[in-house]
């Protein structure tokens, strides 16, 4: 079995309600280890859309990096993820930050550990709750990153001290 940390968030329709049923869906192949609560963060890249609420997850499975992200990304369509483009509204997003003693070569898909996740406060947030001293390869600790006035800048509010339970 092999550790692995996901990112969520969801912007669109009942997004509490399209994490938990994520989370339903990835506790079939995975055991959940650890849950973080739950942060609503404006979005980062483009900006007038509604806010999305966030969290990580702990978890572990017997998929390899390449098979875990298809199931993640066929749960995204199961969901109803519409592509509307890079950094736009979403139903669901489940990105792969970290997967245990794996790294990534350069354009390799999955690209773990996620190249956006040192620089994004909604990732590192959650993530130095469950994780703050994980050292995301080559880009460094987790409490390190998030310390960082540029990821502090980023607007992130927790919304519930418990996590969306599936």
């Amino acid at each position: 079995m092999s550790r692995f940390i996901v990112s969520y968030g969801s912007s669109m329709g009942d997004r509490a309600g399209n994490i938990a049923q994520a989370l339903e869906a990835v506790a079939e192949f995975a055991e959940m280890l650890a849950l973080s609560p739950v942060y609503e963060t404006a979005a980062l890249y483009v900006t007038n859309q509604t806010p999305f609420i966030n969290g990580v997850f702990l978890a572990s499975t017997e998929l390899p990096p390449g098979d875990l992200l298809a199931k993640l990304k066929e749960i995204e369509r199961q969901i109803g993820r519409v592509d509307r483009g890079r950094n736009m509204p979403r139903e669901i997003d489940l990105d792969i930050v970290w997967y245990e003693d794996y790294v990534s070569d350069p354009g390799d898909v999955p690209a773990v550990p996620h190249p956006g996740a040192h620089e994004r406060r909604f990732v590192l947030e959650p993530l130095n709750e469950i994780a703050p001293d994980l050292l995301l390869p080559g880009y460094g600790v987790v409490r390190d990153l998030l310390a960082d006035p540029g990821v502090q800048s980023q607007e992130v509010r927790r919304v519930s001290d418990a996590p969306i339970l599936v």
